[in-house]
């Protein structure tokens, strides 16, 4: 699976998210798109989930223009809650695996133990960090060739999020499929990651290749997002 945004530019009424993008991924890596808020991650995300299109330039996956049919190879974790509140948990799955042909309720089992959840309890009953481990449950348990995550961090205290990490290790199939992981919040994510892009104000600033940042340059993430930022990045230190 291959995914490219080719001289992409995207307006919001006179307002530019993105402008001239150039973003490429392949199969089998983890990618992080990285950049404070407001810097056309989301947007970024959205057109190649066929969420939005476009204002100029093209969007495809596997040499294909990405349209709202992307849904059939792309899972999507969103940043918002969209649960309803009067299922429980085991209704979430059955309604997934009623929506999409690709969705593995087994996996999903898997994943709902492994993250502590009740199947019988109500989602209005849930805290918000184990919505949002229920959300990763639902996009993980789809065979997709491409996974989006948006901010899968947000707002989730440090024992969730060290929970999401080991389920990302645990539970993706590395052979298929590529993850996309839209945050600010660098820390948690860092050791998962083989490249990284920088998005600021709709524009790429950086791009790099994880390991070869360690071992050539001898510098985190963290530290190379900073630089390429004039140390105007305001993400996590801790």
């Amino acid at each position: 699976m291959s995914a490219e945004l080719n001289d992409v530019s995207k307006k919001y009424g006179n307002s530019f998210a993105l402008k001239n993008v150039d973003l490429s991924f392949e199969t089998g890596k983890i990618y992080g798109l990285l950049g404070p808020n407001g810097s056309g991650k989301s947007s970024t995300l959205k057109l190649l989930a066929g969420l939005v299109y476009p204002s100029s330039g093209t969007v495809a996956i596997d040499g294909e223009a990405v349209t709202r049919k992307a849904a059939v190879k792309v899972g999507y974790l969103t940043e918002l809650d969209m649960f309803y509140d009067t299922f429980s948990v085991e209704n979430m799955i059955d309604f997934y695996e009623s929506q999409f042909h690709d969705f593995d309720k087994e996996k999903a089992l898997q994943l709902l133990e492994y993250m502590e959840l009740q199947p019988r309890v109500k989602i209005k009953q849930l805290s918000k960090g184990k919505r949002g481990r229920l959300k990763l449950v639902l996009v993980l348990s789809r065979k997709t060739d491409l996974l989006l995550l948006d901010e899968p961090f947000s707002g989730l205290d440090p024992m969730v999020r060290d929970s999401i990490v080991r389920s990302l290790l645990s539970f993706i199939d590395f052979e298929t499929q590529t993850v996309i992981i839209a945050t600010h919040e660098i820390n948690e994510i860092e050791a998962l990651l083989d490249e990284a892009y920088i998005l600021q104000d709709g524009i790429v600033k950086g791009h790099c290749i994880v390991e070869e940042l360690r071992e050539e340059r001898g510098i985190s993430v963290m530290e190379w997002l900073k630089s390429n930022t004039n140390n105007e990045y305001k993400g996590e230190e801790n």
